[in-house]
């Protein structure tokens, strides 16, 4: 039975999805700022990074089912046993080996995109299709209750005499997923989809072809996605090491500085109710917004601030910078009409950093908006989901574009 608890949804893809995720974002970092030599060019170099990669992530995936099994999040290991205590540790560990795997697999071209983001965008709709449709049925003092908001709805309406009550319970019900939920994550997705067509579209031509002409866009999320990535690498770490404290060291004030945990009544999950943890946790309701407005501001300027700054940061390590973008452009032999060579890259800055700045201060605004609304799935969790959802809708477009391109359609 200890073992079987491993299996939690919430655990298995943490150290399954996290680690690969946290080695990519690391060597992205140390390759971007020049601490390994990387020349993406030479086929042994993406090789070699490729491969420290995965052993990275390995590695940290052993690391946290190790600290998850010793800080007792299954039970003392006095109590599990040693033999158990190492099947949880295998099952978790094999949990991140099946999705590396699973992404080179789709690396190798057996698919679309990137197998992390696949992941981490099923997983999230996942949680948001549960939540609206889910049969189980939890007693939450008020008699027997069905989780999932849709049939609870029907099921209030049906069983309740007096209709009005049982919509406004079913619009408004606490500490389960209600229908303002599932309207203002469907209001979410349908606002990033609206930002996701804003860009400012730079025309080029080249040099050598005559009259072939261009353009190079710039979009409002310039980094798409990275910056809440980022943001939520560092809040999952920063609840990692939290808790595995916690747990071990409760009493101790540093501890309690960083973060201080209880178990929820209904989920029975840990949930943060002090600390730092807390403060970067999005505020569960709007009376709770209401008794701690610290609490809502403090999230609010952190969202801006991390997203912002992690927007700018990347742009950086990750070559797509206005010197990078303009160097690209150069060894294409493309320019920009009605400017000098030596003008491209001051052109290119005056929309890069600000696209990637404000637009990191968008996704942040749009999680933050989320979040206070109530959307299903946090207001993070709904932001990955749709601008993944988003490139694989332009990959395939790109894919159909070239093949219709191909048969001289």
């Amino acid at each position: 039975m200890r073992v079987i608890l491993a299996s939690n949804r919430g655990t298995v893809m943490e150290l399954g999805i996290t680690p690969i995720v946290t080695s990519g974002l690391v060597m992205q970092l140390l390759a971007g700022s020049k601490i390994i030599e990387v020349d993406n060019n030479v086929r042994e170099d993406r090789a070699l990074l490729n491969g420290a990669q995965k052993l990275l992530g390995i590695l940290i995936a052993v690391g946290e089912a190790v600290a998850y099994v010793l800080s007792g999040m299954y039970g003392s290991v006095g109590q599990l046993g040693v033999g158990n205590a190492i099947l949880i540790i295998v099952q978790l560990c094999f949990a991140g080996i099946i999705v590396i795997c699973l992404d080179e697999l789709l690396q190798k071209g057996y698919g679309l995109g990137s197998g992390i983001s696949l992941f981490i965008a099923t997983n999230i709709c996942e949680s948001i299709i549960w939540k609206a449709f889910s049969p189980t049925t939890i007693n939450s003092g008020r008699g027997a209750e069905f989780e999932g908001a849709v049939i609870a709805l029907f099921h209030l309406l049906i069983t309740r005499s007096d209709k009005v009550r049982a919509l406004r319970e079913a619009f408004y019900r606490q500490n389960l997923p209600n229908v303002t939920n599932l309207l203002a994550t469907i209001l979410i997705f349908l606002i990033v989809i609206y930002f996701q067509g804003f860009r400012v579209v730079l025309p080029v031509r080249s040099k050598n072809a005559r009259g072939q002409q261009g353009s190079y866009p710039i979009k409002l999320f310039y980094t798409s996605n990275m910056p809440i990535i980022l943001q939520s690498a560092l809040v999952s770490n920063l609840y990692f090491i939290s808790q595995l404290l916690h747990r071990k060291y409760s009493g101790n004030f540093l501890v309690n500085l960083l973060g201080k945990w209880k178990e929820s009544e209904y989920s029975g999950q840990s949930v943060p109710v002090g600390g730092l943890a807390y403060y970067v946790t999005a505020p569960s309701s709007l009376a709770d917004m209401a008794a701690n407005p610290f609490h809502a501001l403090f999230y609010l300027v952190f969202m801006l601030t991390a997203c912002a700054l992690f927007s700018k940061t990347w742009i950086e390590v990750s070559g797509s910078s206005a010197r990078d973008v303009a160097k690209q452009l150069k060894e294409q032999q493309m320019v920009m009409p009605g400017h000098r060579d030596s003008n491209l890259q001051k052109e290119l800055n005056r929309y890069i950093p600000t696209a990637a700045a404000f637009g990191g201060m968008c996704i942040g605004a749009l999680t933050v908006l989320a979040d206070f609304m109530g959307a299903i799935g946090s207001g993070t969790g709904i932001l990955l989901a749709v601008t993944i959802i988003y490139q694989y809708f332009e990959t395939f477009e790109k894919e159909k574009a070239s093949e219709l391109g191909l048969f001289g359609f």
